[in-house]
């Protein structure tokens, strides 16, 4: 189940109105990532183990030069990490059921700094199951009832996205 570590949007607020590029994984005040949500037919959401957070989290990341939007690029990363292919998993909608900023901790490997996600997470929905991992990045799949999130805000978008 995907751990709440959600902070206040008021980062994100602040940085639009400095123009920053919010799409630059290099902008370290803070920028976007896309996250996908992914239900199967149960109404379970699948959770994936993220290898450098070791955490429970919903499957996504940064978005790349080839992304043509937010969607797209939480399409991306769901088959990267999963091995889902695009072509067994439908968007629900085309907008995010939920934005969320969380704090990312240092990581000295990398050379990056503490610095926030905006995360904008899209439902989708599948039939599929977990083809193949992204080793390098994820050590584990599990779906999950959509009712153990632990973060109450996206739990009640994604229980009322699935009604």
């Amino acid at each position: 189940m995907a751990e709440a570590t959600s902070c206040t949007a008021a980062p994100l607020t602040e940085l639009l109105h400095t123009k920053a590029d919010l799409t630059s994984r290099k902008e370290f005040r803070g920028h976007v990532t896309a996250g996908a949500i992914l239900a199967d037919a149960d109404g379970r959401i699948l959770h994936i183990r993220h290898r450098a957070l070791n955490r429970w989290l919903l499957p996504g990341g940064h978005l790349e030069t080839e992304d043509t939007g937010l969607l797209a690029a939480a399409q991306r990363e769901l088959t990267e990490e999963t091995g889902i292919p695009s072509t067994v998993v439908t968007p629900a909608s085309h907008l995010p059921i939920h934005i969320d900023a969380h704090p990312i901790p240092a990581n000295p490997a990398k050379e990056e700094p503490e610095h926030h996600h905006f995360d904008f997470r899209f439902l989708f929905r599948t039939s599929a199951d977990v083809v193949e991992l992204q080793t390098e990045e994820v050590t584990a799949a599990a779906w999950h009832a959509a009712d153990t999130i632990i973060d109450a805000p996206l739990r009640d978008q994604v229980l009322r996205a699935l009604r």
